[in-house]
């Protein structure tokens, strides 16, 4: 088992990092060293022992490094009924012979955008893995979309994860939409190998005035994956983002999710959801920064565990002094099928303006035993009828996946998880 310290655990790659963005990454390197693996005291962590799990699980830490990926591998990847681009990574390494866009998106490897303001929005000060990918990654992809630009179809990043014990993938993705541009991603990732391995995922994303963006993802990395993810977006006048998460599998997995409202009649919307089995690990971290009077936010989150899952949602709404007439809604709803399963839960206010309508608050409980005997009265079977009442649950959240294609696969892999077909 090796030991990890702030000064070592990831000296040796932090020191191996590409030229590129020099000035960006010493500052990482700074805020890393600052701040170490955070540690169960902190109470950002308190309830995610990711620097233990780390410890036990990897000896040793490398780049992960790109390696080969075929056509036929990626159309197999690919969901059925898609249809639209196809950015495909290898470990994090942008794919570009395979890969295919709309020709009104610019799409450059970061290596050659070092005018890019990377890091403006995700800041490596606010946690130690931003820090972290911020000083260390190898390579990355930006996305550039013209003002008054509509993307029809959704641009799929498909990512390809080679999981060999040691080795730490850290993508990192800017996305910039110019004013009234509109666009939809579907963040999708497949993981080659069960292997231990460190998973360290960056995206930021930067939307113009009057812009439309929908940032879909699901999580399903196989059961040995840790893996952190930071999404962050600042949100301009008269625009709108919606995220949707689903997350159902991982050894231990960190999901990090920042909006930042900085212009009047902005609107963003953050919708979870988790189906926990075994003894898998989700801590759903979230961030509303209300900073502009005439801006509304929508936040619903919600979990299904089994086994000896372990699920953790904080949720926090900031509503700054001058941010008037704020309307902000928070909501985590969860379900426990188990006796061994555990949710923390805490749902967060904060707000010094005093004309706002703010909201929040969390359920925990089982499976209503009335309604499943009514279903079974009526001719249905018992795991059918657990299925529709847990689907009916869950449904609430995937209805926002606006893709058809997509929303229809996360269906069908979560009536596969609740036992039932839909």
């Amino acid at each position: 088992m090796s030991t990890l310290t702030t000064q070592d655990t990831f000296t040796g790659i932090i020191d191996a990092a590409p030229a590129s963005f020099a000035e960006i990454r010493l500052k990482g390197k700074e805020q890393y060293l600052t701040q170490g693996l955070p540690a169960l005291k902190e109470e950002e962590y308190k309830f995610t022992p990711i620097r233990k799990k780390i410890e036990q699980t990897i000896s040793q830490f490398e780049n992960a490094k790109p390696f080969p990926i075929t056509a036929e591998e990626v159309g197999n990847a690919i969901f059925d009924g898609f249809d639209g681009s196809v950015l495909v990574f290898a470990n994090g390494k942008f794919v570009p012979e395979l890969s295919n866009c709309d020709d009104a998106v610019k799409v450059s490897d970061l290596a050659d955008q070092a005018d890019l303001e990377l890091g403006s929005i995700a800041k490596a000060e606010k946690d130690p893995f931003v820090a972290l990918n911020q000083a260390s990654f190898q390579s990355g992809v930006s996305l550039s979309i013209p003002k008054k630009t509509k993307i029809e179809k959704p641009i799929l990043l498909l990512s390809f994860n080679q999981a060999v014990n040691g080795q730490i993938v850290q993508p990192r993705i800017w996305i910039e939409a110019g004013d009234f541009a509109e666009a939809s991603f579907i963040d999708f990732s497949t993981m080659l190998g069960d292997s231990a391995c460190l998973i360290n995922k960056v995206v930021e994303i930067k939307g113009g005035v009057n812009s439309q963006l929908n940032y879909y993802r699901i999580q399903n990395e196989g059961s040995t994956a840790i893996e952190v993810s930071t999404i962050e977006t600042d949100i301009l006048q008269d625009s709108r983002f919606t995220s949707v998460n689903v997350s159902l599998s991982g050894d231990m997995v960190r999901n990090n999710l920042n909006l930042n409202l900085l212009g009047s009649n902005s609107e963003g919307n953050m919708y979870g959801l988790y189906l926990l089995n075994g003894k898998t690990h989700v801590d759903n971290h979230t961030n509303v920064d209300h900073t502009i009077p005439h801006a509304e936010s929508n936040e619903l989150y919600k979990g299904i565990l089994a086994d000896q899952s372990r699920g953790v949602f904080n949720g926090k709404i900031f509503v700054r002094q001058d941010a008037q007439k704020t309307n902000a809604f928070q909501q985590n709803n969860n379900i426990l099928l188990s006796e061994d399963a555990i949710i923390n839960t805490k749902p967060q206010l904060e707000i010094w303006a005093d004309d706002v309508k703010c909201s929040h608050g969390c359920t925990t409980g089982q499976l209503d035993e009335e309604a499943l005997f009514y279903l079974q009265a009526r001719g249905i079977d018992k795991t059918q009828a657990k299925g529709l009442l847990l689907y009916a649950f869950a449904g609430e959240v995937l209805e926002h996946i606006g893709d058809e294609s997509f929303r229809n696969y996360c269906i069908s892999l979560v009536g596969d998880r609740l036992g039932s077909k839909f």
